[in-house]
């Protein structure tokens, strides 16, 4: 039985794709020439030849495989890479070399807080671990599974070829059970830093008070003196703070409470609260107060304290010593006070003005424990695209800046 012949089809054009062309010796476009010839084959019938789709002009739409796509490479773009790990490093282990103890967060702060969180907390993970692959750095863990890191000998000879003085601090990192109250006071005075603030740690602005201190004459053992009332008795009390910042109107004072007070700390919060104000040891003004309190329940119990000082005096006349405390939005309140102002004929007045700020803040406790994987359940909240980092700024007020990176400067530090 003879075969039926079957007509050929004409096979789909695909666009996206040209098709397959014999190589000629003339110089005329094959292109035309595939078209007319398909043509001819369907016998069904007669069309006009038509030209092949132009690959190069048109595509389909929404398709960008064809589309280059520009990598922004971030600082790698103006630094080379050796350069910038070089960088990141030693500021990593100057860090550490400071405070004797370091963790990823201070690592993210110090050198990576223009980023988002996740992509600072990527680049500071890489660094440590470059780090104590390296001998530079050690990690630990405290009793309370905190991951901690102290300079080695190798990182201490590693910065002096770099040309910058350290100590090894293994030893005392080794024996640390609980840093935390240290971590957070450290974590502010570089968020400070990062901000373009002056800042200090508590054992840093000891020791600039007692600098030029003469053997024989008593140290000065804080910033603010002040006297409590415990019962009857009344006591004086010499307060330093967990962290300062040096800002054009005043001295930021930072306290971290990770606990509740007790009645006698309660008692020098308040102290510390009514005098803001006035004039330090160290000849600035206590211009603002910021309280960072771990949980929630410490934080109410906190800012009970100022209630009960607003309670106190917001209805009574201002005179010298007195202060008004009125709420600006939940957990930011303006002082008010009656400084004397000494007029021309030599008599003073009392004149009501804004002498600073306080503020309550939760301790972005969060943070530390984000991952940067799909199992992550930790809010993002908190890092420095956002009010909140050293402090939040009164409404109405200048805004923080953006924050630039450190690592764009040749030394890096």
């Amino acid at each position: 039985m003879p075969k039926a012949t079957r007509e050929p089809k004409s096979m789909p054009v695909d666009t996206n794709t040209p098709a397959a062309v014999a190589k000629s010796k003339n110089t005329r476009d094959t292109s035309v020439d595939a078209a007319v010839s398909n043509a001819k084959v369907n016998s069904g019938k007669v069309t006009a030849p038509t030209v092949a789709p132009n690959i190069e002009k048109t595509s389909a739409p929404g398709d960008d495989k064809t589309a280059k796509k520009k990598v922004n490479r971030g600082l790698a773009a103006t630094v080379p890479t050796t350069k910038l790990k070089e960088r990141i490093w030693i500021r990593a282990l100057l860090t550490a070399n400071r405070f004797r103890v370091i963790r990823t967060l201070d690592v993210a702060v110090v050198c990576f807080a223009e980023r988002n969180y996740k992509a600072a907390l990527t680049a500071s993970q890489r660094a440590i671990r470059g780090m104590v692959k390296a001998d530079l750095l050690r990690r630990y863990r405290t009793d309370r599974f905190q991951h901690i890191c102290g300079i080695t000998a190798r990182g201490v000879e590693w910065l002096e070829e770099a040309g910058y003085e350290a100590a090894s601090s293994v030893r005392r990192v080794s024996g640390m059970t609980n840093p935390e109250h240290r971590l957070w006071a450290q974590f502010w005075t570089l968020a400070c830093e990062a901000r373009g603030l002056r800042a200090m740690s508590e054992q840093e602005l000891l020791k600039a008070l007692n600098k030029d201190a003469k053997i024989g004459k008593p140290m000065i053992e804080g910033l603010l003196t002040v006297t409590t009332m415990r019962g009857q008795k009344a006591k004086t009390v010499h307060l330093r703070p967990d962290a300062v910042a040096f800002e054009a109107e005043g001295l930021t004072w930072c306290e971290i409470d990770r606990s509740k007070r007790g009645s006698d700390r309660e008692a020098s919060l308040g102290a510390l609260l009514n005098s803001v104000g006035r004039t330090l040891k160290d000849g600035t003004a206590l211009h603002r107060v910021v309280v960072f309190c771990k949980t929630e329940r410490i934080l109410k119990r906190a800012v009970s304290v100022i209630n009960g000082l607003a309670d106190a005096s917001n209805d009574k006349v201002l005179i010298a010593g007195r202060r008004h405390f009125l709420e600006v939005e939940p957990g930011m309140y303006a002082v008010w006070a009656a400084p004397e102002k000494k007029l021309k004929d030599g008599r003073t007045k009392l004149e009501d003005a804004l002498v600073g700020f306080i503020h309550f803040q939760l301790l972005p406790i969060w943070l530390p424990k984000v991952r940067i994987d799909a199992s992550n359940t930790h809010s993002l909240a908190g890092w420095f695209g956002e009010n909140y980092l050293p402090y939040k700024r009164p409404p109405g007020g200048k805004p923080w800046g953006p924050v630039v990176s450190p690592l764009l400067s040749k030394s890096g530090v």
